[in-house]
């Protein structure tokens, strides 16, 4: 690194000391033009952020580990305040219901009952953030090692980092959607009980039947999710940023905004997929065309009330990334601010 003014003028005066080369200085220009032209024209605190991460030289591994654990934290944070939320709202994709009979029939069944089937949705959301942020930088960083990173290079990492997830976190999505069926709390009042009747089918049935069932729209809606999060989060932050706002306005409203549409857009996958996954046993299995079928003959043949209770899924969806948009560039703001320090 140059050294500063205040140095370089003792480092003059003090003749048993060598005298800076001005080849070093030289050398700094040619290996960091992007660090130095981004800091010199961009005055924005979370571009400065975001460029100085993307500038970091290829050769340098710590940004694995860091992408990975701040995307833990911040999905496991987002997703504890808003259970209550997603909850309700599950209600009404299964049963096709209004706001207030949603939270009434939680309400009869008992305050015990409200947070049952937290745990599988805590698991799979901090396994989510770990895969979702990680598997994203560390694809990013492979396709465009300098940056800036284009949008297609952004779709493209978001694309293959929902594939990861949809993959890896389907199990836990399938246990926790029937746990979340008031219907099934007698015949399954624990996620042992599920687990213990999936593995008594064969290797076959406990993929298609059991743990992977609905997997398909899963894959599309994660895949599709990711890559739209992805590619217009750093975009609208930016554009935000450049209005001298709060350093957390522009990643709160920038989460908000793009998982407020990204939901609204792919809902009726969401629809499917709950629907899909409420069901266990190898009686009425249906298939995934039969499932959408159904779902559209139960709602009536009519594309609004597939969007049922959308205002309560605007909300869950602008509060949670929101949320992990804000939690997770506040952490990172932390994780360079102490680099720097230490360096």
């Amino acid at each position: 690194t140059l050294p500063c003014s205040c140095c370089l003028s003792l480092s003059l005066k003090n003749k048993q000391k060598k005298p800076i080369k001005i080849k070093k200085k030289r050398f700094f220009f040619h290996l960091h033009p992007v660090v130095f032209s981004m800091v010199e024209q961009n005055h924005s605190p979370g571009k400065e952020l975001q460029h100085r991460t993307r500038a970091e030289s290829p050769g340098k591994k710590n940004w694995h580990s860091q992408a990975y654990a701040l995307g833990a934290v911040s999905n496991f944070m987002s997703t504890f305040l808003t259970f209550p939320i997603y909850k309700v709202v599950f209600r009404q994709q299964i049963h096709a219901m209004a706001v207030s009979e949603a939270v009434r029939q939680l309400w009869h069944e008992g305050p015990q009952y409200f947070y049952r089937g937290i745990y599988p949705p805590l698991l799979s959301k901090t396994l989510q953030g770990t895969l979702l942020f990680g598997t994203y930088d560390s694809l990013l960083c492979s396709l465009s090692p300098v940056g800036p990173h284009s949008l297609g290079h952004r779709w493209a990492a978001g694309l293959m980092s929902g594939v990861v997830e949809a993959v890896a976190l389907n199990p836990f999505e399938r246990v926790q959607n029937v746990l979340q069926d008031g219907r099934k709390q007698a015949r399954f009042p624990s996620t042992f009980s599920i687990l213990k009747e999936f593995n008594s089918y064969g290797l076959w049935g406990r993929l298609s039947l059991g743990y992977y069932r609905g997997f398909w729209p899963v894959l599309l809606r994660n895949s599709l999710g990711s890559a739209l999060y992805f590619s217009f989060k750093d975009p609208i932050q930016d554009g935000l940023a450049e209005q001298g706002l709060p350093h957390w306005v522009p990643a709160l409203v920038s989460g908000s905004v793009n998982g407020t549409i990204t939901c609204l857009v792919l809902y009726p996958l969401i629809v499917l997929v709950a629907n899909m996954q409420s069901h266990i046993g190898w009686q009425r299995m249906p298939s995934l065309w039969a499932s959408a079928q159904d779902v559209w003959d139960t709602r009536g043949r009519k594309v609004f009330l597939i969007y049922r209770g959308g205002s309560l899924v605007i909300l869950r969806s602008s509060v949670t990334w929101g949320l992990t948009t804000a939690i997770h560039d506040f952490l990172q703001r932390r994780y360079h601010s102490r680099k720097e320090l230490k360096d």
